[in-house]
């Protein structure tokens, strides 16, 4: 039998891909570059170097490397924030709707 030590509803695709992140709840509408970890249909990972609060709204660019597919634009909230090591945090994002 098969041991599922990842209880998920969904797979993750493990990516290593550049985005943007824009902070929704910021008047300025912040833009900032990051590093995207994995992706799932309801959430996302990605790499920063500076921490969000939890709880904020974002919107998520992932660039597709083939101009055949569309590129992912989603908006979510923050759920996880994590410091993995000096200047590196990873950030959980729950996908809430998708352009």
């Amino acid at each position: 039998m098969v041991n599922y030590d990842d209880k998920r509803n969904f797979y993750r695709m493990m990516l290593n891909s550049e985005v943007t992140v824009t902070i929704i709840d910021d008047e300025a509408n912040s833009k900032i570059s990051a590093t995207c970890r994995d992706l799932s249909a309801t959430g996302i990972a990605i790499e920063m170097e500076h921490p969000l609060e939890m709880s904020t709204a974002v919107r998520i660019r992932v660039q597709s490397a083939n101009n055949a597919v569309q590129p992912l634009d989603a908006k979510g909230k923050v759920v996880r924030v994590k410091e993995e090591s000096a200047n590196c945090y990873l950030i959980g994002v729950n996908i809430t709707e998708i352009d």
